[in-house]
Protein backbone atom coordinates (compact mmCIF):
# COMPACT_ATOMS: atom_id res chain seq x y z
CA UNK A 1 0.00 0.00 0.00
CA UNK A 2 1.04 3.33 -1.07
CA UNK A 3 2.11 5.74 1.58
CA UNK A 4 0.64 9.70 1.23
CA UNK A 5 1.93 12.07 3.83
CA UNK A 6 -0.61 15.14 4.18
CA UNK A 7 1.31 18.51 5.97
CA UNK A 8 -1.45 20.06 7.19
CA UNK A 9 -4.61 19.24 8.71
CA UNK A 10 -6.55 22.55 6.63
CA UNK A 11 -9.55 21.95 5.18
CA UNK A 12 -7.47 21.16 1.86
CA UNK A 13 -5.45 18.75 3.64
CA UNK A 14 -8.19 17.18 4.84
CA UNK A 15 -9.71 16.45 1.60
CA UNK A 16 -7.31 14.92 0.19
CA UNK A 17 -7.04 12.38 3.05
CA UNK A 18 -10.51 11.65 2.71
CA UNK A 19 -10.49 10.90 -0.82
CA UNK A 20 -6.82 9.52 -0.62
CA UNK A 21 -8.12 6.70 1.76
CA UNK A 22 -11.10 6.45 -1.13
CA UNK A 23 -8.58 5.37 -3.58
CA UNK A 24 -6.94 2.93 -1.05
CA UNK A 25 -3.63 4.64 -0.24
CA UNK A 26 -2.06 4.65 3.46
CA UNK A 27 -2.58 8.23 4.87
CA UNK A 28 -0.54 10.24 7.85
CA UNK A 29 -1.43 13.65 8.33
CA UNK A 30 0.70 15.89 10.08
CA UNK A 31 -0.72 19.17 11.46
CA UNK A 32 1.55 21.22 13.95
CA UNK A 33 -1.89 23.50 15.63
CA UNK A 34 -3.64 21.64 18.59
CA UNK A 35 -6.53 21.90 16.02
CA UNK A 36 -7.47 20.95 13.08
CA UNK A 37 -9.21 23.17 10.15
CA UNK A 38 -6.18 25.15 9.68
CA UNK A 39 -7.52 28.81 10.10
CA UNK A 40 -10.97 27.74 10.86
CA UNK A 41 -10.02 27.87 14.23
CA UNK A 42 -11.82 29.20 17.37
CA UNK A 43 -11.58 31.37 20.84
CA UNK A 44 -13.47 31.41 23.69
CA UNK A 45 -13.82 33.43 27.17
CA UNK A 46 -15.84 34.93 29.13
CA UNK A 47 -19.07 33.28 28.35
CA UNK A 48 -18.41 34.09 24.32
CA UNK A 49 -17.22 32.21 21.57
CA UNK A 50 -16.41 33.07 18.69
CA UNK A 51 -14.73 31.40 14.72
CA UNK A 52 -11.83 33.02 14.19
CA UNK A 53 -11.65 31.95 10.61
CA UNK A 54 -14.30 31.81 7.51
CA UNK A 55 -17.93 32.59 8.63
CA UNK A 56 -19.48 31.86 5.76
CA UNK A 57 -19.84 28.83 3.99
CA UNK A 58 -21.01 28.71 0.66
CA UNK A 59 -21.71 25.71 -2.23
CA UNK A 60 -22.48 23.22 0.42
CA UNK A 61 -22.47 20.49 -2.40
CA UNK A 62 -19.19 20.90 -2.41
CA UNK A 63 -18.82 19.84 1.29
CA UNK A 64 -21.46 17.29 0.81
CA UNK A 65 -19.08 15.78 -1.65
CA UNK A 66 -15.95 15.54 0.61
CA UNK A 67 -18.35 13.64 3.11
CA UNK A 68 -19.63 11.09 0.68
CA UNK A 69 -15.67 10.03 -0.26
CA UNK A 70 -15.37 9.13 3.21
CA UNK A 71 -18.71 7.06 3.61
CA UNK A 72 -20.99 9.38 5.70
CA UNK A 73 -23.50 11.65 5.56
CA UNK A 74 -22.74 15.60 6.47
CA UNK A 75 -26.59 16.30 7.29
CA UNK A 76 -26.16 13.32 9.79
CA UNK A 77 -23.59 15.38 11.50
CA UNK A 78 -23.97 19.10 10.51
CA UNK A 79 -26.80 21.33 10.13
CA UNK A 80 -26.63 24.19 7.92
CA UNK A 81 -28.64 27.29 8.09
CA UNK A 82 -29.14 28.93 5.11
CA UNK A 83 -28.83 32.77 5.58
CA UNK A 84 -31.65 35.66 5.54
CA UNK A 85 -30.43 38.42 4.72
CA UNK A 86 -27.36 37.00 3.20
CA UNK A 87 -24.99 40.28 4.34
CA UNK A 88 -26.82 43.59 5.73
CA UNK A 89 -25.00 46.70 3.76
CA UNK A 90 -24.76 50.12 5.29
CA UNK A 91 -23.10 52.93 3.33
CA UNK A 92 -21.82 55.87 4.21
CA UNK A 93 -24.21 58.01 3.43
CA UNK A 94 -26.13 56.00 5.94
CA UNK A 95 -28.56 54.29 3.75
CA UNK A 96 -29.05 50.37 4.22
CA UNK A 97 -29.88 47.13 1.98
CA UNK A 98 -30.35 43.65 3.30
CA UNK A 99 -29.44 41.68 0.20
CA UNK A 100 -31.00 38.18 -0.06
CA UNK A 101 -30.75 34.72 -2.64
CA UNK A 102 -33.91 35.02 -4.06
CA UNK A 103 -33.70 36.59 -7.36
CA UNK A 104 -37.27 38.36 -7.02
CA UNK A 105 -36.66 39.20 -3.60
CA UNK A 106 -33.39 40.89 -4.82
CA UNK A 107 -34.27 42.69 -7.83
CA UNK A 108 -37.15 44.20 -6.03
CA UNK A 109 -35.08 45.34 -3.26
CA UNK A 110 -32.07 46.81 -5.45
CA UNK A 111 -34.92 48.52 -8.11
CA UNK A 112 -36.42 50.34 -4.30
CA UNK A 113 -33.09 51.22 -3.18
CA UNK A 114 -31.58 52.48 -6.56
CA UNK A 115 -34.52 53.44 -9.35
CA UNK A 116 -32.03 53.89 -12.00
CA UNK A 117 -31.00 50.32 -11.41
CA UNK A 118 -34.09 48.48 -11.96
CA UNK A 119 -33.15 45.14 -14.17
CA UNK A 120 -29.77 46.04 -13.21
CA UNK A 121 -29.41 43.25 -10.81
CA UNK A 122 -30.84 40.84 -12.79
CA UNK A 123 -28.75 41.60 -16.04
CA UNK A 124 -25.69 41.42 -13.84
CA UNK A 125 -26.38 37.82 -12.56
CA UNK A 126 -27.31 36.92 -15.77
CA UNK A 127 -24.00 37.68 -16.96
CA UNK A 128 -22.03 36.09 -13.75
CA UNK A 129 -23.87 33.01 -14.48
CA UNK A 130 -22.33 32.91 -17.88
CA UNK A 131 -18.96 33.51 -16.80
CA UNK A 132 -19.42 31.32 -14.49
CA UNK A 133 -20.43 28.01 -16.89
CA UNK A 134 -17.84 29.72 -19.10
CA UNK A 135 -15.29 29.24 -15.39
CA UNK A 136 -16.24 26.20 -13.61
CA UNK A 137 -15.04 22.95 -15.14
CA UNK A 138 -12.16 23.91 -16.98
CA UNK A 139 -10.84 26.17 -14.08
CA UNK A 140 -13.04 25.78 -10.74
CA UNK A 141 -13.23 21.61 -10.89
CA UNK A 142 -10.30 20.98 -12.79
CA UNK A 143 -6.46 20.75 -11.74
CA UNK A 144 -4.35 22.73 -14.26
CA UNK A 145 -0.77 24.27 -14.35
CA UNK A 146 1.20 21.11 -15.01
CA UNK A 147 3.43 19.96 -17.93
CA UNK A 148 2.33 17.01 -18.79
CA UNK A 149 1.14 16.41 -22.22
CA UNK A 150 -2.16 15.01 -21.96
CA UNK A 151 -3.13 17.39 -18.96
CA UNK A 152 -1.20 21.08 -21.90
CA UNK A 153 -3.85 19.15 -24.48
CA UNK A 154 -6.69 19.68 -22.12
CA UNK A 155 -5.63 23.12 -21.31
CA UNK A 156 -6.17 24.19 -25.16
CA UNK A 157 -9.43 23.09 -25.14
CA UNK A 158 -9.89 25.72 -23.05
CA UNK A 159 -9.12 28.47 -25.35
CA UNK A 160 -12.94 28.90 -25.73
CA UNK A 161 -13.63 29.56 -22.44
CA UNK A 162 -11.21 31.91 -21.23
CA UNK A 163 -12.84 34.13 -23.84
CA UNK A 164 -16.00 34.09 -22.06
CA UNK A 165 -14.29 34.59 -18.74
CA UNK A 166 -14.60 38.49 -19.43
CA UNK A 167 -10.79 38.92 -17.92
CA UNK A 168 -9.84 42.02 -19.78
CA UNK A 169 -11.39 44.30 -17.60
CA UNK A 170 -10.93 44.96 -14.25
CA UNK A 171 -14.10 43.95 -11.64
CA UNK A 172 -14.86 47.22 -11.29
CA UNK A 173 -15.42 48.36 -14.65
CA UNK A 174 -17.90 45.27 -15.26
CA UNK A 175 -19.83 46.06 -11.80
CA UNK A 176 -19.70 49.92 -13.42
CA UNK A 177 -20.96 49.00 -16.98
CA UNK A 178 -24.11 47.20 -15.20
CA UNK A 179 -24.90 49.68 -11.90
CA UNK A 180 -25.33 53.65 -12.03
CA UNK A 181 -25.71 54.14 -8.40
CA UNK A 182 -21.92 54.41 -6.94
CA UNK A 183 -23.36 52.70 -3.29
CA UNK A 184 -23.97 49.44 -5.94
CA UNK A 185 -20.99 49.29 -7.30
CA UNK A 186 -19.58 49.54 -4.26
CA UNK A 187 -21.30 46.48 -3.08
CA UNK A 188 -20.45 44.30 -5.63
CA UNK A 189 -17.35 45.20 -6.21
CA UNK A 190 -16.51 44.06 -2.42
CA UNK A 191 -16.49 40.19 -3.68
CA UNK A 192 -13.33 40.76 -4.77
CA UNK A 193 -11.79 40.83 -1.09
CA UNK A 194 -13.34 37.37 -0.96
CA UNK A 195 -9.92 35.93 -2.14
CA UNK A 196 -7.92 39.10 -1.06
CA UNK A 197 -7.88 41.16 -4.04
CA UNK A 198 -8.58 45.00 -5.47
CA UNK A 199 -11.32 45.43 -7.83
CA UNK A 200 -9.76 48.00 -8.98
CA UNK A 201 -7.37 45.68 -10.70
CA UNK A 202 -8.44 41.84 -10.68
CA UNK A 203 -10.34 40.49 -13.62
CA UNK A 204 -14.03 40.83 -13.97
CA UNK A 205 -14.06 36.66 -14.04
CA UNK A 206 -14.71 37.31 -10.19
CA UNK A 207 -17.95 38.35 -11.01
CA UNK A 208 -18.52 34.29 -10.20
CA UNK A 209 -17.89 35.19 -6.22
CA UNK A 210 -20.97 37.04 -6.45
CA UNK A 211 -22.50 34.69 -8.51
CA UNK A 212 -21.97 31.69 -6.34
CA UNK A 213 -23.47 33.09 -3.12
CA UNK A 214 -26.21 34.71 -4.86
CA UNK A 215 -27.36 31.03 -6.86
CA UNK A 216 -26.08 28.83 -4.03
CA UNK A 217 -26.89 30.91 -0.86
CA UNK A 218 -24.62 31.86 1.99
CA UNK A 219 -24.80 29.47 4.92
CA UNK A 220 -24.15 29.05 8.62
CA UNK A 221 -22.79 26.17 10.34
CA UNK A 222 -24.85 25.65 13.72
CA UNK A 223 -22.44 25.29 16.46
CA UNK A 224 -19.74 27.53 14.60
CA UNK A 225 -17.19 27.03 11.10
CA UNK A 226 -14.83 25.37 13.45
CA UNK A 227 -17.16 22.45 13.35
CA UNK A 228 -17.38 21.45 10.03
CA UNK A 229 -13.54 21.27 10.67
CA UNK A 230 -13.91 18.37 13.69
CA UNK A 231 -16.60 16.67 11.62
CA UNK A 232 -14.09 16.43 8.47
CA UNK A 233 -11.55 15.46 10.86
CA UNK A 234 -14.01 12.75 12.21
CA UNK A 235 -14.48 12.24 8.90
CA UNK A 236 -11.31 11.11 7.96
CA UNK A 237 -10.85 8.97 10.81
CA UNK A 238 -13.20 7.28 10.33
CA UNK A 239 -12.06 6.69 6.54
CA UNK A 240 -8.87 5.28 7.72
CA UNK A 241 -6.40 8.28 8.31
CA UNK A 242 -4.19 8.79 10.57
CA UNK A 243 -3.86 12.45 11.67
CA UNK A 244 -1.27 13.53 14.41
CA UNK A 245 -1.63 17.25 15.93
CA UNK A 246 0.86 19.04 17.83
CA UNK A 247 3.33 17.81 15.02
CA UNK A 248 5.26 20.21 13.05
CA UNK A 249 7.13 18.81 9.59
CA UNK A 250 10.70 20.75 9.75
CA UNK A 251 11.40 19.65 6.10
CA UNK A 252 10.21 17.40 2.79
CA UNK A 253 12.90 15.74 1.87
CA UNK A 254 13.10 14.30 -1.87
CA UNK A 255 16.45 12.38 -3.75
CA UNK A 256 16.71 12.39 -7.32
CA UNK A 257 14.02 14.87 -7.86
CA UNK A 258 11.52 12.73 -5.68
CA UNK A 259 9.62 13.20 -2.70
CA UNK A 260 10.89 10.79 -0.43
CA UNK A 261 9.08 11.82 3.21
CA UNK A 262 9.49 14.41 5.94
CA UNK A 263 11.62 15.33 8.56
CA UNK A 264 9.55 16.84 11.59
CA UNK A 265 10.75 19.26 14.37
CA UNK A 266 12.07 17.37 16.44
CA UNK A 267 14.18 14.92 14.09
CA UNK A 268 11.90 11.77 13.47
CA UNK A 269 11.84 11.12 9.58
CA UNK A 270 8.56 9.55 8.16
CA UNK A 271 9.14 7.82 4.47
CA UNK A 272 6.40 8.71 2.22
CA UNK A 273 5.69 7.51 -1.80
CA UNK A 274 3.92 11.27 -2.26
CA UNK A 275 3.57 14.09 -0.08
CA UNK A 276 0.30 16.73 -0.23
CA UNK A 277 1.25 19.87 0.84
CA UNK A 278 -1.32 21.76 2.66
CA UNK A 279 0.81 24.81 3.98
CA UNK A 280 1.06 27.59 2.55
CA UNK A 281 2.90 27.38 -0.79
CA UNK A 282 5.01 30.17 -0.67
CA UNK A 283 5.92 28.96 2.75
CA UNK A 284 6.50 25.68 1.59
CA UNK A 285 8.93 26.94 -0.96
CA UNK A 286 11.02 28.97 1.08
CA UNK A 287 10.86 27.08 4.28
CA UNK A 288 10.33 23.19 3.58
CA UNK A 289 11.93 22.61 0.54
CA UNK A 290 15.40 22.73 -0.29
CA UNK A 291 16.94 24.56 -3.57
CA UNK A 292 16.58 21.41 -5.79
CA UNK A 293 12.97 21.26 -4.97
CA UNK A 294 11.77 24.84 -5.62
CA UNK A 295 10.09 26.10 -8.54
CA UNK A 296 10.57 28.97 -10.30
CA UNK A 297 7.43 30.68 -9.26
CA UNK A 298 8.97 30.83 -5.70
CA UNK A 299 11.57 33.18 -7.26
CA UNK A 300 9.27 35.66 -8.93
CA UNK A 301 6.73 35.33 -6.40
CA UNK A 302 3.11 36.17 -7.01
CA UNK A 303 1.75 39.14 -5.08
CA UNK A 304 0.38 37.69 -1.46
CA UNK A 305 -3.47 38.37 -1.23
CA UNK A 306 -4.31 41.40 1.38
CA UNK A 307 -3.71 40.29 5.07
CA UNK A 308 -6.55 40.87 7.66
CA UNK A 309 -6.88 42.71 11.02
CA UNK A 310 -9.85 41.01 13.12
CA UNK A 311 -10.76 42.12 16.77
CA UNK A 312 -13.01 39.64 18.61
CA UNK A 313 -15.12 41.50 20.70
CA UNK A 314 -17.51 39.97 24.01
CA UNK A 315 -19.91 42.64 24.38
CA UNK A 316 -22.58 42.70 26.90
CA UNK A 317 -25.20 44.52 24.84
CA UNK A 318 -27.27 43.85 21.67
CA UNK A 319 -26.91 45.21 18.85
CA UNK A 320 -30.76 44.78 17.52
CA UNK A 321 -29.69 47.08 14.32
CA UNK A 322 -27.03 44.13 13.22
CA UNK A 323 -28.09 40.80 11.25
CA UNK A 324 -25.80 37.83 11.12
CA UNK A 325 -23.43 39.15 8.63
CA UNK A 326 -22.51 43.06 8.18
CA UNK A 327 -20.64 45.47 6.00
CA UNK A 328 -20.29 49.09 6.92
CA UNK A 329 -18.95 50.56 3.81
CA UNK A 330 -16.35 53.49 3.86
CA UNK A 331 -16.75 56.64 2.14
CA UNK A 332 -13.93 56.65 -0.09
CA UNK A 333 -13.66 52.93 -1.56
CA UNK A 334 -11.11 53.36 -4.30
CA UNK A 335 -8.59 55.19 -2.04
CA UNK A 336 -9.07 52.34 1.15
CA UNK A 337 -7.46 50.13 -2.27
CA UNK A 338 -4.71 52.94 -2.89
CA UNK A 339 -3.48 52.59 0.55
CA UNK A 340 -3.72 48.92 0.89
CA UNK A 341 -2.57 47.62 -2.45
CA UNK A 342 -0.84 50.45 -3.72
CA UNK A 343 0.89 51.72 -0.72
CA UNK A 344 0.84 48.86 1.70
CA UNK A 345 -0.88 50.53 4.62
CA UNK A 346 -3.78 50.36 6.43
CA UNK A 347 -6.55 52.80 5.30
CA UNK A 348 -7.69 56.07 7.36
CA UNK A 349 -11.33 54.92 7.02
CA UNK A 350 -11.63 51.38 6.56
CA UNK A 351 -14.81 49.11 5.33
CA UNK A 352 -15.54 47.10 8.39
CA UNK A 353 -17.13 43.15 8.65
CA UNK A 354 -18.72 42.69 11.65
CA UNK A 355 -20.43 39.35 11.72
CA UNK A 356 -22.22 38.28 14.83
CA UNK A 357 -23.00 34.32 15.22
CA UNK A 358 -24.93 34.72 18.54
CA UNK A 359 -28.02 35.75 16.48
CA UNK A 360 -28.26 32.09 14.89
CA UNK A 361 -26.26 30.28 18.27
CA UNK A 362 -27.71 31.99 21.31
CA UNK A 363 -25.40 30.10 23.23
CA UNK A 364 -22.15 31.65 21.88
CA UNK A 365 -22.61 34.72 24.24
CA UNK A 366 -24.64 35.81 27.59
CA UNK A 367 -27.82 36.55 27.68
CA UNK A 368 -28.47 40.14 26.37
CA UNK A 369 -24.73 39.80 25.09
CA UNK A 370 -23.18 39.92 21.58
CA UNK A 371 -20.12 38.13 20.61
CA UNK A 372 -18.63 40.13 17.55
CA UNK A 373 -16.44 39.10 15.09
CA UNK A 374 -15.04 42.33 13.52
CA UNK A 375 -12.88 42.02 10.27
CA UNK A 376 -11.08 44.69 8.38
CA UNK A 377 -8.84 44.18 5.27
CA UNK A 378 -5.50 45.06 5.63
CA UNK A 379 -1.91 45.26 3.70
CA UNK A 380 0.20 41.71 3.76
CA UNK A 381 3.16 42.03 6.07
CA UNK A 382 6.16 44.13 4.32
CA UNK A 383 4.40 47.17 3.46
CA UNK A 384 4.38 50.65 5.61
CA UNK A 385 1.80 49.07 8.40
CA UNK A 386 3.20 48.21 11.55
CA UNK A 387 1.86 46.33 14.00
CA UNK A 388 4.30 47.01 16.59
CA UNK A 389 1.63 48.24 19.39
CA UNK A 390 -0.14 44.70 18.86
CA UNK A 391 -2.92 46.36 16.93
CA UNK A 392 -4.10 48.61 19.72
CA UNK A 393 -3.95 52.46 17.82
CA UNK A 394 -5.76 50.60 14.90
CA UNK A 395 -8.32 48.81 16.97
CA UNK A 396 -9.18 52.31 18.80
CA UNK A 397 -9.54 53.86 15.66
CA UNK A 398 -12.26 50.41 14.18
CA UNK A 399 -13.85 51.14 17.35
CA UNK A 400 -14.60 54.66 17.00
CA UNK A 401 -15.71 53.84 13.64
CA UNK A 402 -18.22 51.55 14.55
CA UNK A 403 -19.26 53.72 17.41
CA UNK A 404 -19.81 56.77 14.52
CA UNK A 405 -21.56 54.01 12.46
CA UNK A 406 -24.34 53.61 14.99
CA UNK A 407 -23.01 51.07 17.85
CA UNK A 408 -23.21 53.53 20.40
CA UNK A 409 -21.58 52.37 23.73
CA UNK A 410 -19.51 49.97 21.99
CA UNK A 411 -16.32 50.86 23.68
CA UNK A 412 -17.73 51.06 27.15
CA UNK A 413 -19.75 47.62 26.98
CA UNK A 414 -16.57 45.40 25.67
CA UNK A 415 -16.13 42.70 28.57
CA UNK A 416 -13.35 40.66 26.55
CA UNK A 417 -11.34 40.80 23.14
CA UNK A 418 -8.99 39.91 21.42
CA UNK A 419 -7.00 41.48 18.25
CA UNK A 420 -5.78 39.17 15.85
CA UNK A 421 -2.62 40.92 13.43
CA UNK A 422 -1.56 39.56 10.30
CA UNK A 423 1.86 38.64 12.20
CA UNK A 424 -0.31 36.04 14.13
CA UNK A 425 -1.58 34.96 10.87
CA UNK A 426 2.23 34.58 9.14
CA UNK A 427 2.65 32.45 13.02
CA UNK A 428 0.57 30.48 13.91
CA UNK A 429 -0.67 29.83 9.99
CA UNK A 430 2.18 29.50 8.21
CA UNK A 431 1.03 32.69 6.26
CA UNK A 432 3.08 33.83 3.44
CA UNK A 433 3.60 37.47 4.39
CA UNK A 434 0.51 37.13 6.88
CA UNK A 435 -1.93 36.84 3.62
CA UNK A 436 -5.14 34.94 4.32
CA UNK A 437 -6.36 34.07 0.95
CA UNK A 438 -3.08 33.34 -0.22
CA UNK A 439 -2.15 35.00 -3.82
CA UNK A 440 -4.13 37.83 -4.57
CA UNK A 441 -5.76 38.60 -8.22
CA UNK A 442 -4.49 41.33 -8.65
CA UNK A 443 -4.06 41.31 -12.79
CA UNK A 444 -5.62 39.04 -15.47
CA UNK A 445 -2.73 36.44 -15.66
CA UNK A 446 -2.78 35.88 -11.29
CA UNK A 447 -4.66 32.63 -11.67
CA UNK A 448 -2.32 31.10 -14.09
CA UNK A 449 0.76 32.25 -11.54
CA UNK A 450 -1.05 30.19 -8.54
CA UNK A 451 1.04 27.38 -7.31
CA UNK A 452 -0.52 24.40 -9.40
CA UNK A 453 -2.23 21.20 -7.67
CA UNK A 454 1.00 18.94 -8.74
CA UNK A 455 4.77 20.96 -8.11
CA UNK A 456 6.54 21.10 -11.66
CA UNK A 457 9.94 20.60 -9.95
CA UNK A 458 9.66 18.06 -7.79
CA UNK A 459 8.30 14.73 -8.43
CA UNK A 460 5.48 13.30 -6.40
CA UNK A 461 4.58 16.49 -4.40
CA UNK A 462 1.42 18.00 -4.50
CA UNK A 463 -0.16 21.19 -3.17
CA UNK A 464 -3.52 21.93 -1.41
CA UNK A 465 -5.15 24.45 0.09
CA UNK A 466 -6.04 28.31 -0.79
CA UNK A 467 -2.52 29.41 -1.97
CA UNK A 468 -3.00 26.57 -4.77
CA UNK A 469 -5.54 26.37 -7.73
CA UNK A 470 -8.17 27.31 -7.50
CA UNK A 471 -7.89 29.63 -5.00
CA UNK A 472 -9.31 30.59 -1.77
CA UNK A 473 -12.43 30.50 0.31
CA UNK A 474 -14.34 27.17 1.94
CA UNK A 475 -15.43 24.75 -1.20
CA UNK A 476 -12.34 26.02 -3.68
CA UNK A 477 -10.09 24.69 -0.76
CA UNK A 478 -11.41 21.61 -0.99
CA UNK A 479 -11.97 21.16 -4.32
CA UNK A 480 -8.19 22.20 -4.13
CA UNK A 481 -7.65 18.91 -1.79
CA UNK A 482 -9.76 16.84 -3.74
CA UNK A 483 -8.18 17.46 -7.47
CA UNK A 484 -4.15 16.99 -5.41
CA UNK A 485 -5.30 13.40 -4.64
CA UNK A 486 -6.72 12.61 -8.06
CA UNK A 487 -3.29 13.71 -9.29
CA UNK A 488 -1.97 11.37 -6.87
CA UNK A 489 -4.13 8.78 -7.93
CA UNK A 490 -3.70 8.92 -11.26
CA UNK A 491 0.28 9.17 -10.66
CA UNK A 492 0.86 6.05 -8.29
CA UNK A 493 -2.03 4.53 -7.15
Amino acid sequence: MKHVVVVGAGFGGLAAAIHLRRRGARVTVLEKNDHLGGKVDQWSAGGYRFDTGPTLLTMPDVVRDVFSAAGVRLDDHLELVRLDPLCRYRFADGSMLDASDDPAVMESRVAAFSPADAGSYRRFLEHAERVYGAAAEPFLFTPFGSLRARELVRNARMAPAVLRLDAFRTLHRAVASFFRDPRLRQLFDRFATYNGSSPYLAPATLAVIPYVEFHFGGWYVRGGMARLASALGDAARSAGAEIRTGTAVERIESASGMVSGVRLAGGERIAADAVVCNADAMYAQEALLDASGRSRTSRRAPEPSLAGFVLLLGVRKRFEQLAHHNVFFSGDYEGEFRALVGGGDVAAEPTVYVSVSASADPGHAPAGGSNLFVLVNAPHLGGRARWDDGGRSYRDLVIRLLERRGLEGLAGAIEVERIITPDLFATRYNAYRGSIYGTSSNSMFAAFRRPPNRSKSLRRLYFAGGSAHPGGGIPLVLLSGTMAAGLVAEDLL
